[in-house]
């Protein structure tokens, strides 16, 4: 699960960014000001900043510029996504030259700022390799190869992305929206509801067992351990 620190003062945005990173499974940290930032960045180890500009006690900008000058190795430097009404083009500019990943203007869509945070977090060096399994798929995400009991199957690039986001949620469901999100993502495509279906009924074929896969009705999808 991807640790998110989100730095925002005011509360009432503040609640409902970390209603909405939570209901995707990120782990989500507050902060309501620089201080408060630097003291959970010394406690804990995150994979990704999201990061307002102007802030009680100070600026994002600060802030960011800290993290850049750390002297800490790749892996412990999180991603930064600037998210602020601040959209002058110097200021865009300054965040970007800083070593952010994203930056994002208020308002935005939900899905808009998912999808931004997503592929920030991609960038991250703990997501550049890795393996996922459960008790009859491996999936290992280096070379696209897909193992069920062991024997190799064929997905295609897509499949694979909404293989991967149903092993990462390890038996949570996975909303229909969150599979539009991956499909959108991957292919550019129009997507609605049976797009899904579609995708998942070709997912289960290859897999060759429905039962991996299971519906939740007027939900989404989990892996099962069946």
């Amino acid at each position: 699960m991807a640790r998110i620190l989100l730095v925002e003062d005011n509360l009432l945005t503040a609640r409902g960014l970390e209603y909405l990173l939570e209901r995707e499974k990120y782990d989500i940290h507050l902060a309501i000001s620089v201080t408060a930032a630097r003291a959970e960045l010394e406690q804990e180890k995150f994979d990704l900043v999201l990061l307002d500009v102007s802030l009680p006690d100070g600026t994002g900008f600060g802030l960011a510029r800290e993290l850049s000058d750390q002297s800490l190795p790749a892996e412990r430097k999180p991603a930064i996504v600037f998210l602020t009404a601040k959209d002058d083009e110097a200021d865009v500019v300054r965040g970007l030259e800083l070593g952010a990943e994203d930056y994002i203007t208020k308002p935005f869509h939900n899905r808009e700022l998912l999808l931004r945070v997503k592929k920030a977090l991609r960038k991250t060096p703990e997501n550049i390799t890795r393996i996922l399994t459960t008790k009859h798929i491996t999936l290992n995400l280096d070379i696209g190869e897909t193992l069920v009991d062991g024997q190799k199957i064929e997905l295609t690039a897509l499949e694979i992305k909404i293989l991967a986001c149903l092993l990462e949620a390890n038996g949570a469901i996975v909303t229909r929206e969150r599979l539009m999100d991956e499909i959108w993502t991957a292919s550019g495509s129009v997507v609605n509801d049976n797009t899904v279906s579609v995708y998942i009924k070709r997912l289960r074929q290859k897999l060759g067992d429905v039962s991996l896969i299971e519906t939740v009705k007027n939900m989404g999808y989990k892996l099962t351990n069946a």
